[in-house]
């Protein structure tokens, strides 16, 4: 966030979340669950070139291991500090920048995340990132001893070339089943610019 603040952007959030990593050998170790802090920025399209790669001659994302950055669209914001951060101008521009990739989000159950991540691979998946939510929707409290609980979720989230995307949602929708009622949310978001994605 400190690197970000000094190209004009005004702070983000900060939350962890476990990289799931496709390496026989690491998950041999049980070393194929790695930590991340996962970090959300919104700024002005205008500044988010710059942004990134400062972030990138920072972090050294090109280098295998190091993290991931990426752009996404956003339609409206509101709550910023100052108020003028302008994130609709993409209407206009849409087109302009060729989106390679799509980031795939599916919300389920806790203890569920592996087996997103195990249909998404087997799918073409690469990795993924798992974090751990909570639900509050209407039918996911339940009483327990007078007292509402709300159910564990993982959000996983993953990145995916837009020629295997497809196959990944479709994958994940039949293994997870996805369809039915409280199997699961899924999303798909466009990606403006990446770095860090190693074939």
């Amino acid at each position: 966030i400190k690197t970000a603040r000094k190209s004009g952007v005004s702070g983000g959030t900060i939350f962890l979340g476990n990289g799931t990593v496709d390496n026989r050998l690491l998950e041999i170790l049980a070393l194929d669950h790695v930590r991340k802090e996962i970090v959300i920025m919104v700024t002005e399209r205008s500044l988010s070139p710059e942004v990134l790669e400062k972030l990138n001659e920072k972090f050294h994302f090109d280098k295998p291991g190091h993290g991931i950055a990426f752009s996404i669209p956003l339609m409206e914001i509101y709550g910023t500090r100052d108020g003028s951060c302008e994130v609709n101008e993409h209407k206009e521009n849409r087109g302009d920048e060729n989106t390679m990739y799509k980031a795939v989000f599916t919300i389920v159950d806790r203890g569920k995340g592996e087996n997103v991540m195990d249909a998404a691979r087997k799918a073409g998946a690469k990795g993924g990132t798992i974090i751990n939510a909570r639900g509050s929707g209407i039918h996911e409290t339940e009483i327990l001893f007078s007292m509402p609980i709300e159910p564990e979720k993982e959000i996983v989230m993953i990145l995916a070339k837009e020629d295997i995307y497809n196959d990944i949602v479709s994958s994940i929708r039949k293994e997870l089943s996805i369809d039915e009622p409280g199997m699961g949310i899924m999303f798909i978001l466009d990606v403006n610019k990446t770095y860090g994605l190693h074939q």
